[in-house]
C-alpha cells in the first residue's frame, strides 16, 4: 500500500479516534486539525504519531489562509456539530456546511480524494421508506440533518467540476466512551425504566469497528466519484429483542419492564416536543417508537467490509457500562 499524506478532521470524535487507530496501522502520514484549547488527555493516544494543526473548524477565514499554503493526497472529513448540541443555525452551518467546502476546494484544486462523514440523517430521523436508499426522499427534520443534506449537495456539486468524492453515512454507531443513544438504551434497560411496546419496532445501528474500517477501505478504493454508502450493522434487529439481550448482559435474564405502551403514547410524546421545537427530545421518541433501517448490501460488496451484527456486538456497550 502506497504511503499517503493525509488530513483528517474528527480525530477525538467516536468514529474518528477509532478510524485513526486503524489507519496508523497503514503507515501513512497523518495530519489532524483540532479545536485550539483541545484537552491533550485526548490526543494521547496519538502522541508522535500524527501531526496537530490547531485550527477550529468554524474560524473559516484561519481555515481558508491554512488550506492556501497545504495540499494532501486524501482529505477525509469527519469533524462537525453533531445534532442535539446547544449550537446556534449560524454556528452549524459555518463547521457543517462552510468549512466542508473549504476542504472541497481544496481537494479539487490539489486532485484529492475526498472522503466524507455524512449521515443517515439525510433522510430524516425516521426515513419515508425502508430501507432507506439513494431513492428515498431527503427530510430536512431537524437543522442538522439539513447542514448534512446541503453538505453532501455541495460535494456532489464539485464532483460535476472533477471531485473525487465518496459520502459514507453511518447509522447511530455504538463504541465505547461515548453517551448517545446506544448508552442510553442501556442506562434504561438497567434502571427497567425502558418501555417494551406492544407493536415492535425495527433499529439499525452501527458499530464503531464497522464505521472506522469503512472509511480505511475507502481511501484506496477505486470508486466513481460522488458514490455515497449507507454504513449499518449486516442486519437490523427488533429493538425488543437488543433490549432482552442488554438485560441478558447486565443481569443475567431476559427484560421484565416496568410498564408496557402502545405506540401512539409515544407519538403523543414526540407531538408535544416538536410544537415546542426541542429536537433533541423530538428525535429520542422516533428512535424508540418508529422502525428505521437501511439498504446496505452495495456498502457490504463495494467496501468488502466484514460482517457485523449488532446482536452480539453490542456486547462492547453492556460491558463498557459494567465497568463505569
Amino acid at each position: 500500500m502506497k504511503k499517503k499524506k493525509i488530513l483528517l478532521t474528527g480525530i477525538t470524535g467516536l468514529i474518528g479516534r477509532h478510524f485513526t487507530q486503524m489507519l496508523l496501522n497503514e503507515n501513512h502520514e497523518i495530519h489532524a486539525l483540532i479545536r485550539p484549547g483541545t484537552a491533550k488527555s485526548r490526543l494521547e493516544i496519538f502522541r508522535d504519531r500524527v501531526n496537530f494543526i490547531h485550527i477550529d473548524l468554524s474560524d473559516i477565514k484561519t481555515l481558508n489562509d491554512f488550506l492556501s499554503q497545504n495540499s494532501y493526497d486524501t482529505i477525509v472529513h469527519i469533524g462537525a456539530l453533531r445534532g442535539g448540541r446547544k449550537f446556534t443555525n449560524h454556528e452549524f452551518f459555518n463547521v457543517n456546511v462552510n468549512a466542508t467546502e473549504q476542504l472541497v476546494i481544496n481537494a479539487l484544486e490539489n486532485q484529492s480524494k475526498f472522503i466524507f462523514c455524512s449521515s443517515v440523517g439525510v433522510f430524516g430521523a425516521i426515513p419515508a421508506r425502508l430501507p432507506a436508499n439513494e431513492s428515498t426522499p431527503r427530510k430536512e427534520d431537524n437543522y442538522y440533518h439539513f447542514t448534512k443534506i446541503r453538505a453532501e449537495s455541495l460535494i456532489q456539486n464539485y464532483t460535476l467540476k472533477g471531485l473525487n468524492s465518496i459520502i459514507l453515512r453511518p447509522a447511530i454507531t455504538y463504541g465505547t466512551n461515548d453517551y448517545g443513544f446506544p448508552y442510553t438504551l442501556t442506562k434504561l434497560v438497567d434502571k427497567r425504566i425502558f418501555p417494551i411496546l406492544k407493536n415492535p419496532i425495527t433499529i439499525h445501528l452501527t458499530n464503531i469497528n464497522l464505521i472506522a474500517q469503512a472509511f480505511v477501505k475507502a481511501i484506496d478504493l477505486n470508486n466513481n466519484p460522488g458514490v455515497a454508502y449507507n454504513i449499518a450493522d449486516r442486519n437490523p434487529v427488533k429493538i425488543n429483542d437488543l433490549i432482552d439481550f442488554i438485560n441478558n448482559q447486565l443481569q443475567g435474564v431476559p427484560y421484565k419492564p416496568r410498564f408496557r405502551l402502545n405506540n401512539f403514547i409515544l407519538n403523543i410524546g414526540e407531538s408535544i416536543a416538536r410544537v415546542l421545537k426541542n429536537e433533541l427530545w423530538t428525535a429520542r421518541f422516533e428512535l424508540i417508537s418508529k422502525s428505521w433501517y437501511f439498504e446496505v448490501e452495495n456498502s457490504y460488496q463495494e467496501l468488502g467490509l466484514k460482517n457485523f451484527d449488532t446482536i452480539p456486538e453490542f456486547k462492547i456497550i453492556t460491558d463498557w457500562y459494567k465497568k463505569r
